[in-house]
């Protein structure tokens, strides 16, 4: 079974004024699978607590908070940090082999992978969900902001991410993983801190020479040239790009904010010192308590129901292939 790419049919039509949702809504088609267990692997934009509090609004009200949750709550189940005794060991500021650009010590997916392995197995029905690379775009871009990088090798370093990524991945599958679900990088030129650095868009956006597209496509080629067969892509980046661009119809009225106003005195997510974190965002922290009609958190990552809305679409995904 070769690793298969999807998205969703109703995106085909670029550039209609109104696109109707039907196809990319909340499926009811019963998944082949039944997980028993949930697994994660991946850096803010998956951890669900490994890291001491979630990189979104921490409301301790909402059941879900990450597209994760998500995931495991449409089968009827649930996924826990794996430092409250689960199986999710996504942490914040993580890149897939660096060490963490902000000094937070997070661990690297690679190493949550050897972590993983060193003391467990995988069932029969175990879906594991991965999503990185956020932090290595990050640290990538601000050292080309900073004149520490030049843009070539950045690229290179980007695709390199994408690469080491999928060998994670091969890895599972090698140690009997059967089900392993990738979610590509989204585009952040559209979230808060992209749009902050306008100069350096070509870096963030969705071009064939950005950042965010040589980690993606990094990902692509190693699935060819390693030979992954029980692994699905999500593309988040092109679901991401609907949402930002067609916020109605995901019930968000602020696309350009974040609703937290929660200052990390240290390099929180890695944008610089003195930057909103979402990891440090509670209910008392918020410019509108009605924080779920705004996409974005913090200056990169997103609020609670953008995750929920991933993870919906993720869901659809996985039960369309398995």
């Amino acid at each position: 079974m070769a690793f298969q790419w999807s998205r969703c049919i109703a995106f085909v039509a670029a550039g209609v004024a109104a696109l109707s949702l039907t196809a990319c809504g909340s499926s009811t088609v019963e998944s082949a699978i039944s997980p028993t267990r949930f697994i994660a692997f991946g850096d803010a934009t998956a951890d669900i607590g490994q890291s001491g509090s979630y990189f979104t609004v921490n409301d301790d009200s909402a059941a879900l908070k990450n597209w994760t949750e998500q995931v495991a709550s449409s089968y009827g189940r649930s996924i826990t940090a794996q430092a409250n005794g689960g199986y999710s060991y996504a942490e914040g500021n993580a890149r897939v082999t660096a060490e963490d650009a902000t000094g937070g010590g997070a661990t690297s997916v690679q190493a949550q992978v050897s972590n993983f392995l060193a003391s467990n197995q995988f069932g029969e029905d175990d879906l594991v969900l991965i999503s990185a690379g956020a932090s290595d775009v990050i640290a990538l871009a601000r050292q080309v902001m900073d004149g520490t990088l030049d843009v070539a090798s950045a690229r290179q370093s980007a695709r390199e991410a994408g690469i080491a990524l999928m060998t994670q991945v091969k890895r599972l599958e090698d140690n009997g993983a059967k089900y392993v679900v990738v979610a590509l990088l989204y585009r952040l030129d559209e979230t808060p801190w992209g749009t902050a650095n306008s100069g350096y868009t070509g870096l963030l956006d969705g071009n064939s020479d950005s950042l965010v597209r040589h980690f993606n496509d990094g990902i692509k080629i190693a699935a060819v040239e390693q030979k992954v067969s029980n692994a699905l892509s999500v593309d988040f980046e092109y679901y991401v790009n609907y949402m930002y661009g067609y916020p109605s119809y995901f019930s968000f009225s602020n696309i350009a904010d974040p609703v937290c106003n929660s200052v990390d005195d240290g390099n929180g997510i890695g944008i610089g010192t003195g930057q909103v974190s979402s990891a440090k965002c509670t209910t008392d922290t918020l410019i509108d308590s009605s924080y779920d009609s705004y996409m974005f958190a913090d200056p990169v990552y997103v609020t609670p129901s953008a995750h929920r809305q991933l993870g919906t679409y993720a869901y659809d995904e996985i039960t369309d292939r398995w």
